[in-house]
């Protein structure tokens, strides 16, 4: 018998770097369903002290009730059933990250698929978070050049933040690329860039469905036909996921960066920047960078550092306050994390079987990259992709 996997798949990677167009290939596939960008895991986590302990039914009730109802959170986007997806959450085990689970499996099941995954850029800063919630999560990380990302940012109408604070965004990303990453579980972590992706999306996705451990499906490399599903209408600056991956859009910052902008993240990216194989214009090396936007990026950078540190202190404090244990107990590897009996067993959890899946080295703890408690989000924490 083919061993299927369960495990949840979480999509990273810089605010528009393509994480939509991921979103959507995999969204493709028979067994995986990726919804739209929803608001609800780490605002959950951040507020779990406040629905008390997930074993008692009332606390599961209060969370769900507060889940489907918040508009914030964005439920409604998932097309569910909102009192029937606030039944499973009462009925399942007792703990936040099932809560939160069998939100997107109930999701998944809508579409007929055993396997759900979620996608939001920032997820990168929360990678600790997720696996506490999801210890046997796997993490797909889209790079793109961040001169591009850069880019693209200046012309989204939700973008409130400064050249200088993109910079530092697509900084930290690669950087939990660099030195987070080799650090996560053996089997959790997987990186594509987006030039790659788009000039042969076939081999890229081969690779990543191995990783996955799922048959490729050619369907996938044509996006553009579950756009209209996953894709919300309003979002117009996704446009471009209705129509044939391209890579039209690669080196345009070339075109929409001002010279000083390409030479302020060539001063600061350079070394990322090639070690990543992108090629440098020399612009920082044939004009020199105003020390004002030097010090403005470092500024920036500082605040934004300073700021994850004090939310990993302040989450620190709160997980000793936590009544319960808040991993997950859904799939096979989250059960026999938690030592208790799993499919094999004939163990039937809120009403459904879970499938089997490979085993999963038990996760040791991560330091956090950035957890956040209650206090205010880092700039740019939001930014969607």
């Amino acid at each position: 018998m083919t061993v299927r996997s369960d495990r949840p798949v979480f999509v990273i990677g810089c605010p528009r770097s393509g994480t939509t167009m991921l979103q959507l290939m995999l969204h493709a596939h028979p067994r995986l369903a990726v919804p739209p960008e929803t608001r609800f895991m780490i605002s959950a986590y951040q507020r779990r002290l406040h629905f008390g302990d997930f074993t008692a039914p009332v606390c599961r009730r209060e969370f769900a009730e507060w889940l489907v109802g918040r508009r914030q959170s964005r439920f409604h986007v998932l097309g569910l059933d909102a009192a029937e997806v606030a039944r499973e959450i009462v009925d399942g085990p007792g703990t936040l990250g099932s809560a939160l689970g069998i939100v997107l499996r109930a999701y998944a099941a809508r579409f007929g698929k055993p396997r759900w995954g979620d996608k939001r850029p920032s997820y990168f800063q929360n990678v600790d978070v997720l696996l506490r919630l999801f210890p046997d999560a796997q993490f797909v990380h889209l790079i793109r050049d961040g001169r591009d990302c850069v880019a693209s940012l200046k012309e989204m109408p939700w973008h409130t933040g400064t050249v200088h604070s993109s910079v530092s965004v697509w900084a930290e990303a690669v950087d939990f690329a660099r030195h987070r990453a080799p650090k996560l579980p053996a089997g959790s972590y997987h990186e594509l860039r987006y030039e790659d992706l788009t000039r042969d999306p076939e081999t890229e996705l081969r690779g990543l469905c191995a990783f996955l451990g799922e048959d490729f499906d050619p369907v996938m490399c044509e996006p553009k036909r579950v756009a209209g599903i996953a894709v919300p209408g309003h979002k117009t600056w996704h446009a471009r996921t209705h129509g044939e991956v391209t890579t039209a859009r690669s080196g345009s910052w070339r075109d929409r960066l001002e010279p000083w902008e390409v030479a302020l993240c060539e001063s600061v990216l350079g070394d990322r920047l090639e070690g990543l194989g992108y090629e440098l214009s020399g612009a920082a090396k044939a004009s020199r960078i105003s020390r004002t936007h030097l010090l403005a990026y470092e500024r920036t950078a500082t605040m934004r550092r300073l700021a994850r540190t004090k939310r990993a202190a302040l989450d620190r404090l709160v997980r000793l306050r936590e009544p319960n244990p808040v991993a997950a107990r859904l799939t096979s590897a989250q059960l026999r994390l938690a030592g208790l009996p799993g499919p094999e067993d004939g163990r039937v959890l809120a009403g459904q079987a879970v499938s089997s899946s490979p085993p999963v080295s038990p996760v040791s703890p991560v330091s956090p990259v950035s957890s956040v408690p209650s206090s205010p989000p880092a700039p740019e924490d939001g930014l969607t992709g």
